[in-house]
């Protein structure tokens, strides 16, 4: 179709340079609606064609030189075809489509409309978005918002933008993240996916023998390797990075650390890796020319954590249970840790500019609440109820002690009856202590008159060596159970799943009252 007949203005010389185009700015004839106009520069398909024989070629001889196990070849291959498809503008077309429905929706996040009808291999008509380069700008609160993009795109959807380097990313007028040039797209597989998620969480508890394992299921190492000296290695590169905390965590930093252990373990790059890496390296390279502080992993890692604890993939339940049990015995503080990170994950109504701004207690429950009720949180839910059902029947036999050690000291030479508390009793009380903080919006030591979750009077340490003591943990703990007044302020739904509860609780806690008094019988 001839120009002047499609457009019934266009601008006489390019207005952006795009990688293998020019753009020029366009008002369609038949709607009057301003397009941007991608053109592809002649000649770019052979000229690059060319390079990359050469780059394959010398990849070769690298590889042979260095003894290296990554394949640099299958890397160059990974990064050609998606060269090769970003020279075909029909299919970027069909990416930006494709972004659109998953991300578009996304609160302040602007995909622009394609125009298949008039798209052809070299020439992409789009719609004109008009703003200011992101790393312009200085807004840390458009970075929030393609941090949890970039989440979705990663660890969602497995369908990402590959190229987002500051001239893609875009501030609208209007204070909206636009995303340009759907040419380099990238497919993260779900088994993939979950392997990430989980370095991720072991990495943040520094579990690194589980971190070795989630190397191999990556494919960064083979099978074959020695996972001991790998797992000491990786305690070596990443142990005082993580001791910061995870919001202290650099991206880039990780990946310099892990420079020499790659080379000295022949760790391999897989095809999708590079990919993968650059984006999550342009995006935290983009918030560091904002706020030098800023650490990608730190924002990314609540997301994470949520995912986690709501996901129905049974690999990551796994994972899950795995992460909050070791030899049977529940693990509190990193259900805390979860718990506590995927607060921070603000919904896409919520985002702010301020992450570390405190939060009303009240409104800490409402949080906790509705994530548990709801139906994501249906796994966590059954590993909340039996730990309450422990801790319930722990305090049982603390109130049954109590009672008969009153009445046994009342009577005249009676003798002293020794506790019928296991250590593992006094294990799940505690726990039951520290659940019902946590619901209840409050950290353990928040209490001034609290010591490790105790109240005292002199700020002495008290052991828990009877039922008495032990009993009183739960002193403190009914001054904040008015706080649950926000149950009327859930959904009707997740009210309704609250009434279910009892009986769920029930059943489970019959359920250990009798394996207890079974095993008291026959033991």
């Amino acid at each position: 179709m001839p120009i002047d007949v499609m457009f019934s203005e266009i601008s006489p010389e390019p207005v952006a340079a795009a990688s293998l185009g020019q753009v020029y700015q366009a008002r369609l004839r038949s709607t009057g609606e301003v397009v941007a106009v991608k053109v592809q520069r002649p000649g770019v398909q052979s000229a690059i064609s060319l390079d990359i024989l050469i780059l394959r070629y010398l990849s070769g001889l690298i590889k042979k030189a260095g003894k290296l196990n990554t394949d640099l070849q299958a890397v160059v291959d990974e990064w050609a075809s998606s060269l090769f498809r970003e020279m075909d503008y029909k299919q970027e077309a069909r990416n930006g489509v494709k972004f659109r429905q998953l991300y578009g929706s996304i609160q302040d996040v602007v995909v622009p409309e394609m125009n298949l009808a008039l798209t052809t291999r070299k020439v992409l008509i789009m719609q004109w978005l008009e703003g200011q380069k992101l790393a312009g700008v200085k807004d840390l609160y458009l970075v929030e918002v393609g941090v949890y993009c970039s989440f979705n795109q990663l660890l969602e959807y497995g369908f990402y933008h590959a190229d987002p380097h500051p001239g893609n990313l875009l501030r609208t007028y209007d204070g909206k993240l636009a995303y340009l040039d759907f040419g380099m797209m990238g497919e993260f597989k779900q088994e993939y996916r979950d392997g990430f998620i989980e370095a991720c969480l072991h990495l943040v508890n520094r579990d690194y023998s589980a971190l070795a394992k989630d190397f191999v299921t990556l494919g960064l190492i083979p099978p074959t390797s020695d996972k001991a000296a790998v797992t000491e290695a990786l305690t070596g590169v990443f142990r005082d990075a993580v001791a910061k905390g995870v919001r202290n965590v650099s991206f880039g930093d990780l990946l310099g650390d892990l420079g020499f252990t790659m080379y000295k373990f022949k760790f391999q790059i897989p095809s999708y890796f590079s990919l993968v890496i650059r984006s999550l390296a342009v995006l935290e390279g983009i918030a560091i020319g904002i706020n030098p502080e800023y650490k990608v992993l730190g924002s990314t890692y609540p997301w994470i954590a949520r995912k986690v604890l709501t996901d129905s993939s049974p690999k990551l339940k796994a994972s899950l249970r795995a992460l909050l049990y070791k030899d049977g015995q529940f693990r509190i503080d990193r259900l805390e840790s979860l718990l506590s990170e995927s607060l921070r994950a603000k919904t896409e109504r919520t985002l702010i500019e301020n992450q570390n701004g405190g939060t009303d207690s009240k409104v800490v429950i409402k949080q906790i609440l509705s994530f548990t009720l709801d139906d994501k949180g249906a796994f966590v839910r059954e590993i909340l109820l039996e730990e309450f059902s422990k801790g319930m029947v722990a305090l049982g036999v603390a109130t049954l002690d109590s009672v008969t050690n009153a009445v046994a000291t009342s009577l005249p030479f009676s003798p002293s009856r020794p506790s019928s508390m296991t250590d593992e009793d006094i294990t799940n009380l505690r726990n039951l202590q520290r659940l019902l903080l946590l619901i209840s919006g409050l950290q353990e030591n928040e209490n001034p008159s609290m010591v490790n979750g105790v109240r005292t009077s002199n700020k002495q340490m008290i052991s828990l060596n009877g039922a008495p003591v032990a009993l009183q943990q739960f002193e403190a703990v009914q001054e904040y159970l008015p706080l649950l007044s926000v149950l009327p302020e859930l959904p009707q739904e997740m009210q309704q799943q609250l009434l279910r509860l009892p009986a769920d609780f029930a059943g489970k806690l019959a359920s250990r009252v009798a394996a207890r008094t079974l095993k008291r019988v026959f033991l």
